[in-house]
């Protein structure tokens, strides 16, 4: 009988260098999501309102799930618990959670939230959002393990005493998705700021009266007052017509009426702004018609555009599957349970649904064509 057992060697560190992306100019982002980035973002969302259709589009895109026990008997208490676990103070149910995690990945470039346990109960008591501006994530003992600190508000950091609690995900380099397009959208909220510009001086008509008296006829000496005369008479005209109220203008003399800014007409903005919202599609992966742009004359999505979408949408997925088994794991660890869960997703359907049963008719008729050939 052995009194001391050997111990496990930690696991070594890895002899390669880590990969790691960066620019040299000085317009790169840090490495983590500092408040004034977080700031940025948030206020892009608002002043954009395409960028932030296009993020709550792919959020509900991503679809719905079911998490699944690999023990039966036990699948019945995961679903109460999936369906009723409190997120943060207002939310309820693992679905509230990841559309907020995933809401945080897109905009952010990563999320974090926190398994808060009942240590009374010694049960899960719910899920802790957790804000990524003040989240720094450190390596472990060893290069499998990681550790998390708070930054406080005086700028002081504390660890995290429990990191295995910590459910956290980020995009491939830890980039936000907006990355890239505060510069343009910085000059299509100008433009369009131009265009409100425009229209306040020439959008709204005004007009100039010129009285010009007759030669000789001596009201050259009063034409103050028929100055005044003329403009009471104007505005009387077109105050009536507020109330439906139509009235002829009248004057005697040489009197010539213009509309102040005809003459200049409203630069064409279809180009430029459709050139920008291009690239903010194209950054976003989403269709353009799903945010109503209507570039094209067709109105239904391509097969192209169908896969290109359904395999964001999976790469998504991918992040969220293991985030969502930690949660379902962890509940089975706390009641006690020897057994795993799995996520089970909604299939993504975007296409029509005469399309997907006309493609299930061709590859039935191709099946039986090779059963019968014995292919």
């Amino acid at each position: 009988m052995k009194l001391f057992k050997k111990k496990t060697p930690p696991a070594q560190a890895p002899e390669i260098v880590s990969a790691g992306r960066y620019h040299a100019l000085s317009t790169r982002l840090p490495p983590a999501v500092e408040p004034f980035e977080k700031e940025l973002y948030d206020r892009l969302r608002y002043a954009v309102p395409v960028i932030d259709a296009a993020l709550m589009k792919i959020i509900r895109l991503t679809g719905g799930f079911r998490v699944i026990c690999s023990d039966e008997r036990y699948q019945e208490e995961l679903d109460s618990f999936m369906e009723n676990v409190p997120v943060g103070i207002a939310g309820r149910s693992i679905g509230f959670f990841t559309d907020n995690f995933l809401d945080s990945i897109l905009t952010y470039g990563s999320a974090a939230a926190e398994i808060v346990h009942d240590e009374n109960n010694e049960r899960i008591a719910g899920i802790c959002l957790g804000d990524i501006s003040r989240i720094r994530m450190t390596a472990g003992k060893d290069p499998f393990t990681r550790g998390y600190t708070v930054v406080s508000e005086d700028g002081s950091e504390k660890p995290v005493k429990h990191p295995e609690r910590i459910l956290y995900s980020s995009l491939a380099g830890g980039h936000s998705l907006l990355r890239g397009l505060p510069s343009l959208s910085s000059i299509l909220l100008r433009i369009y700021e131009c265009i409100g510009q425009n229209y306040d001086r020439a959008g709204n008509v005004r007009y100039a009266v010129t009285y010009r008296p007759p030669a000789g006829s001596g009201d050259a000496v009063y034409s103050r007052e028929r100055a005044r005369q003329i403009a009471e008479e104007w505005a009387d005209g077109m105050n009536s017509a507020r109330y439906g109220q139509v009235k002829d203008f009248v004057a005697v003399g040489d009197v010539d009426i213009k509309v102040i800014g005809a003459d200049n007409q409203l630069f064409d903005t279809n180009v430029p702004v459709r050139q920008l919202l291009e690239q903010i599609v194209a950054k976003l992966s989403i269709p353009p018609f799903l945010l109503g742009l209507s570039w094209s004359s067709t109105e239904r999505m391509s097969s192209q555009q169908a896969d290109i979408l359904t395999s964001e949408l999976e790469y998504y997925r991918r992040l969220l599957s293991p985030v969502i088994c930690d949660v379902g794991n962890s509940f089975l660890a706390s009641e006690g349970y020897e057994a795993v869960c799995r996520v089970e997703w909604e299939n993504i359907n975007l296409q029509d649904e005469s399309v997907l049963a006309q493609a299930r008719l061709t590859n039935a008729r191709a099946a039986e064509i090779e059963a019968r050939l014995g292919i």
